[in-house]
């Protein structure tokens, strides 16, 4: 098979010279034509790419469809979410055997009355290669349900209001949005935000009276700052319409009683860059969640409603250095806090009079804990999420009262025996370059011996404060139960040891996510877990970004690299302000139109720093209509690692020619795609059962 595939004649993407010049610094750019997807010569160059794919894995394809049917097998395909109580009515999805799609339903009062299902997605489905159904909003009086239709990836939803009582369409189609919407209090009226037709940028926020032209809605709201993004929600208390607006370092907000949709929405406080700050209300006042005053982790704070500017802010919990506070939910009786230490989930319940205050317990060296679906303002009641590497999900109702759980919900993990007490995890600590040390959360069989020969996967996010929590997947068993180790990197640039971790990981300190990145692969080799040859890395999007920087910085260490729609030609995107999210995104990655910026990034942009060197086996996929990273960036990425690399390792390339950012819509649709990449990393292992 090993010479077979030698025979297989990789595709050669054809080079033409153009020049990027920007600070007296010229960049030659010989695969820039790809990125215009009209031009037939780029779409047959992507089939051609994906017709090498299918021949290069043509021996694994059995192999996928058995890992496949493994994954799908411990699945419970007729499953159905926990219900939850809103406005008199109990909501529930869920899916049926073998269908791609859930069905969404409700019951008046009490569970045991007759089910009214609002969405059947699988039937709306139908004839559609992509389908992503979301954004459902029932209106106050129970009647009416906005919802919102994605069918080609690209994130440009089309809102809808569906009669509840008749099950009609109404005539309204409200075209290129966010797909989210808010009714007013009135029943009629409806806001929701446009997105820039080129950009995508979500810039307006419009007002939609029910039974006139889509045409004639008012503009409520126009962001003009091309780096701020804008949306508009209702408060919890259901007494405010809410619009936000927020860039990666700033926010502001501005509000509306939501019995008065026709009246002006009053701001906040007004924007001040590096100002970030969320509301919520509560009887008279707003709670905000806010960085003022150098709270780099985050404080709680109040101020009057009838005088909401920052110089009537007063502190609630303070600032502290070793927690994150990440998240408030208000409850008519308690507010309930989210938080951070050491890298831990807390979740603190206080009485609004004081005569309580308590963290709910948890047991795990690494674990994950979030509230859930708590839309009920007067009930006692939280829901939250439990899981661990080890544990599979629960949902668990909590008494904030009596402090008694309910576990409502357990994840079944169905087909061959699985028993959590099989696996053990762990958290382990490596030292990077300048002395810190980088947690990694890590799970295995307890049956594995450190000798070195293990296969290690390891995998890291590391951008926009994003912090990836220790968590279960079903889906992962199938490397565990092979002698594989998965190892969840918390490097610089996510949150996982609060603010400053995300602070020291962006900007002109981005490039300690990708050191960071190395030196736990290192500490993995040095104490015995793995070794070059067994070691993997993955990432997606922009931990694609990150995948892309250590093949060129220490391609040496990794017997394999799968990338997933990675953000690989930094410099030209962010120097191209028609692209979605660039404008959005200077305040992560710094604005090329400034000479230090620009030399920096180009400094660790994987496709500017390509080089003729031994690259590591690499699988790499992406979708022809991602929004979020253009397809072309990857493309011109492997065509230059195919012109430049000096080994006989694999280069694989799977373009979705159907599907964007988050790949195929359907459950199982993107199970295959799971099947793929760890038979692609199975196949390196010469495991192949």
């Amino acid at each position: 098979m090993k010479f077979l595939e030698k025979e297989i004649k990789a595709p050669e993407a054809r080079k033409i010279e153009a020049k990027l010049e920007i600070h007296n610094d010229v960049r030659i750019d010989p695969y820039f034509w790809l990125n215009d997807r009209e031009n037939p010569e780029v779409i047959d160059y992507l089939k051609s790419e994906n017709e090498y794919n299918e021949e290069m894995t043509a021996h694994t394809k059995d192999f996928q469809e058995r890992l496949f049917e493994e994954m799908k097998s411990r699945i419970k395909e007729d499953d159905e979410s926990v219900p939850y109580k809103l406005n008199g009515y109990w909501y529930i999805t869920r899916y049926e055997k073998g269908k791609d799609y859930p069905v969404y339903s409700r019951k008046k009062d009490t569970l045991n009355a007759p089910e009214e299902v609002l969405f059947d997605v699988n039937e709306m489905a139908e004839g559609f290669d992509y389908y992503s159904l979301g954004g459902i909003n029932v209106s106050p009086d129970n009647k009416l349900a906005a919802f919102a239709v994605d069918n080609v990836s690209r994130r440009k939803y089309t809102i809808r209001i569906k009669n509840l009582e008749t099950g009609e369409l109404l005539p309204e189609k409200i075209e290129t949005t966010t797909g989210g919407s808010t009714w007013a209090n009135d029943n009629k009226t409806l806001f929701y935000t446009r997105k820039d037709e080129k950009t995508l940028r979500s810039d307006t926020i419009f007002k939609h009276t029910l039974a006139t032209p889509v045409e004639e809605d008012e503009v409520v709201y126009h962001e003009e700052d091309e780096t701020f993004n804008t949306y508009v929600y209702k408060s919890k208390s259901r007494k405010y319409i809410i619009i936000g607006s927020s860039s990666t370092l700033t926010c502001e907000y501005r509000f509306l009683e939501a019995d008065k949709p026709n009246g002006e929405f009053r701001i906040v406080q007004p924007r001040i860059r590096g100002l970030e700050y969320t509301i919520s209300h509560y009887e008279n006042s707003f709670y905000i969640l806010t960085n003022k005053d150098d709270a780099t982790n985050f404080k709680l704070m109040k101020t009057p409603v009838v005088t909401p500017d920052a110089e009537n802010w007063t502190d609630v919990i303070p600032h502290r250095k070793d927690v994150l506070l990440e998240d408030i939910d208000i409850f008519r009786k308690y507010l309930v806090v989210s938080e951070r230490s050491n890298g831990l989930n807390q979740i603190k319940v206080m009485a609004w009079d004081g005569s309580n205050s308590y963290f709910i317990p948890f047991d795990n060296e690494t674990y994950t804990a979030f509230t859930g679906t708590n839309p009920d303002f007067d009930t006692e009641i939280l829901r939250y999420t439990y899981n661990s590497m080890t544990t599979p999900t629960s949902i668990v109702d909590f008494n904030m009262d009596t402090k008694e759980k309910v576990v409502k919900k357990e994840q079944e993990v169905l087909g061959e025996d699985f028993n959590k007490n099989n696996y053990v995890s762990e958290r382990i600590w490596a030292t990077a370059e300048d002395g810190t040390k980088i947690p990694m959360s890590m799970v295995h069989r307890k049956d594995l011996r450190r000798d070195g020969t293990n296969p290690v996967l390891q995998y890291a996010y590391g951008s926009y404060g994003s912090t990836i929590d220790p968590y279960f997947s079903t889906v992962r068993l199938s490397l565990l139960d092979r002698g594989f180790i998965f190892v969840l990197a918390h490097v610089r640039g996510g949150e996982y040891l609060g603010r400053q971790w995300y602070e020291n990981g962006k900007l002109l300190k981005k490039k300690n996510t990708f050191t960071d990145f190395i030196d736990c692969s290192r500490h993995l080799i040095d104490h015995n877990y793995t070794s070059p040859s067994h070691l993997y890395a993955s990432g997606g999007s922009a931990g694609g970004l990150l995948m892309g920087a250590i093949a060129n910085m220490a391609p040496q260490l990794y017997k394999g690299i799968i990338a997933s729609v990675p953000f690989v030609d930094v410099v030209t995107t962010m120097l191209d302000e028609t692209i979605p999210l660039t404008t959005g995104e200077y305040d992560e990655w710094g604005n090329p139109n400034e000479k230090e910026y620009y030399e920096y990034i180009k400094s660790y942009s994987p496709y500017d720093n390509v080089v003729a060197q031994d690259y590591p086996n690499m699988l790499i996929t992406t979708g022809l209509h991602d929004s979020q990273v253009q397809y072309w960036e990857p493309a011109k990425w492997v065509a230059k690692l195919r012109g430049l690399k000096t080994d006989n390792n694999k280069l694989l390339f799977h373009i979705n020619m159907d599907a964007g950012h988050g790949g195929a819509s359907g459950r199982f649709e993107a199970l295959k795609e799971v099947a793929e990449e760890y038979a692609f990393l199975l196949d390196l292992e010469e495991i192949a059962d």
